[in-house]
């Protein structure tokens, strides 16, 4: 960008005061839960950038507008990667490009989680440095009933936070667990209370502002930089690919007309 304006976006709201170190990236699609439309996707690819252009930025709250942080991929534009009208890979690919961009930020992240956080939404959850969960939270990853392997580098992100073993379980349950839960993995920092919630999380992201910008990117790159080495996300460049095939599979192309079927969507 040329100017560093907040930008105007159609699918996120980005509210930060010029010279302020904190600011708020809040997935703006209420009516639709937050879904994470091919859209909203490539707009946080834009409004990541934006924020690394922010010198005064030192901490960016992630979060959902409502009650809810997101219900995931949009099964709308989801059906579309069926469409061979439609350049599906780059599109099977938007979502992995945008969990990157939050991971590469500059700015240290804090994922503050409420209502629902499904599928892809939890990989935006786990590309953040940091994360807590409102009490009321309700987790899932219900991508193999969708037909689906989880892709986006969530697998990379998920054994690197809370192991082999319950990546595997929680990926190939597809059951739903709270914020307590999360947090007893190890996939939240803190769970808060409902009521306090927005205080608590604006109280925390200014204490973390007053640290020094050095130590902050000089940490946060670090521990990147070691987590990569342990479980990286660059090989998750082929996540298009596979997501394509799954599609090809007939199993699996059956789970996902059962999946979208009951949930009235054909």
């Amino acid at each position: 960008m040329s100017d560093h304006s907040t930008p105007t976006l159609s699918t996120l709201r980005i509210e930060h005061d010029a010279g302020e170190p904190v600011a708020r990236l809040l997935l703006n699609r209420p009516d639709r839960l937050n879904a994470l439309s091919t859209v909203l996707l490539a707009e946080l690819i834009e409004a990541c950038a934006w924020v690394s252009s922010r010198e005064d930025v030192k901490v960016l709250v992630v979060t959902g507008d409502g009650p809810n942080f997101s219900a995931g991929f949009d099964l709308d534009d989801f059906r579309g990667l069926d469409s061979s009208s439609t350049d599906r890979r780059a599109t099977a690919d938007l979502g992995r490009r945008a969990a990157e961009a939050l991971t590469n930020v500059d700015a240290l992240t804090i994922a503050a989680v409420r209502g629902h956080c499904v599928g892809g939404g939890l990989v935006l959850v786990a590309a953040c440095d940091l994360r807590v969960a409102a009490a009321g939270t309700r987790f899932a990853i219900p991508e193999v009933d969708l037909g689906i392997p989880l892709a986006w580098g969530g697998i990379p992100r998920l054994v690197r936070e809370i192991g082999p073993a319950r990546t595997k379980e929680l990926v190939l349950s597809c059951r739903p667990f709270g914020a307590e839960e999360a947090a007893a993995i190890g996939m939240v920092n803190r769970v808060i209370d409902d009521a306090a919630f927005d205080t608590e999380v604006a109280t925390w992201a200014v204490e973390l502002a007053a640290k020094p910008m050095f130590a902050i990117r000089a940490t946060k790159s670090q521990v990147n930089a070691v987590m990569e080495e342990i479980a990286g996300t660059g090989r998750n460049a082929n996540d298009a690919d596979t997501l394509l095939a799954a599609l090809a599979d007939p199993e699996s192309r059956q789970a996902s007309r059962d999946y979208l079927a009951s949930r009235g969507r054909r």
